[in-house]
């Protein structure tokens, strides 16, 4: 059976504060009501200062799901890393774990948007680097003991409920990545299908001699909507599909791989392009049994989607494809 997942990034492009308020509730019901049908986690994300008011902050979104879930897993993917302060997210991420009991997923990258970096007053240049700090603080404070950091003693506390520490990925598409993973003994989550990049990091851990293994996306990674007819669907919906491929495609320049990259310019290239899928529940249950698809991936608030349309696509997927998968 495909691994399911429920993603949530809260863009609207038209919103008014009531209107998001609105959403992010309903995202939360619908977060609640996957968690009752089986679904195997809710992924969220976080971009900063984006006119369509994209999720600036993942983990408060988490939290919120956990407190409000008890199975399903919150998978944030992936963070900007250098944006945050390393002891303020050490205690940030072990209260969330605590609260869910295990089951927060960190995917920590470093983005690829200079915006956000100048808009937050990182220093992009200096990525790298704090990336490094960041990673190496979050493995030592977790530990509860104390240490040294930026030449003075500290102690992050409490200790998080996951040991020895929180799910944490290192994400990204570079061989710095690559090899930050492998240093620090973590998992590598390559924002794209990038073989050669796994190799690299496997030769890596082989020479660090640490564990861990990699989280390779598919060749192709389909965003899916459910509907029982996808034509009218596309007539109704398309052009909040097309305004997150247009966003995405706006941010990425030709040397950025990511899993999810579209090119079209119009609802119909979108469409025939198949980054962006509206399927039926037969052919989802196709995907999911047949393994046309080794992850099932819902977005079902996708680009300003109406509320109640999403609702209808999770609880299709919830009611009418995944006791089938399950069978």
């Amino acid at each position: 059976m495909a691994f399911t997942v429920v993603r949530f990034n809260l863009v609207d492009p038209g919103a008014t504060p009531e209107s998001l308020s609105a959403r992010y509730r309903a995202a939360l019901e619908m977060a609640a009501y996957a968690d009752g049908h089986g679904v195997d986690t809710v992924q969220t994300e976080e971009h900063h200062g984006a006119v369509n008011n994209w999720l600036p902050s993942p983990f408060v979104f988490a939290g919120a799901v956990l407190g409000s879930t008890r199975r399903i897993a919150v998978t944030v993917s992936a963070i900007i890393g250098p944006l945050y302060d390393p002891l303020r997210l050490a205690e940030d991420i072990a209260v969330l774990d605590l609260i869910g009991t295990g089951r927060l997923i960190t995917v920590a990258g470093i983005g690829y948007r200079p915006e956000e970096y100048e808009q937050q007053g990182v220093e992009w240049g200096r990525r790298g680097a704090l990336q490094d700090e960041l990673v190496h603080t979050l493995l030592t404070a977790w530990s509860g003991e104390a240490f040294t950091y930026r030449g003075r003693t500290v102690r992050v506390t409490p200790r998080p409920y996951t040991q020895p520490h929180p799910m944490l990925l290192v994400g990204g598409s570079s061989r710095a990545a690559a090899r930050r993973a492998a240093r620090f003994g973590l998992p590598f989550f390559p924002s794209a299908h990038l073989p050669e990049l796994e190799a690299y990091y496997n030769e890596q851990r082989a020479e660090y001699g640490t564990e861990g293994f990699c989280m390779m996306p598919a060749e192709r990674t389909e965003l899916l909507h459910l509907a029982e007819d996808p034509d009218r669907a596309w007539a109704l919906y398309g052009e909040h599909f097309l305004h997150e491929a247009r966003t995405y495609a706006s941010w990425q320049s030709k040397d950025i791989r990511s899993a999810v990259r579209s090119e079209a310019t119009t609802v119909e290239e979108l469409r025939r392009e198949g980054v962006y899928r509206i399927v039926t529940p037969d052919e989802c249950v196709e995907l999911g049994a047949r393994g046309g698809a080794p992850s099932l991936v819902l977005h079902p608030l996708c680009g300003g989607m109406p509320v109640d349309e999403g609702r209808r696509s999770l609880e299709l997927l919830c009611e009418t494809v995944l006791p089938r998968l399950t069978r």
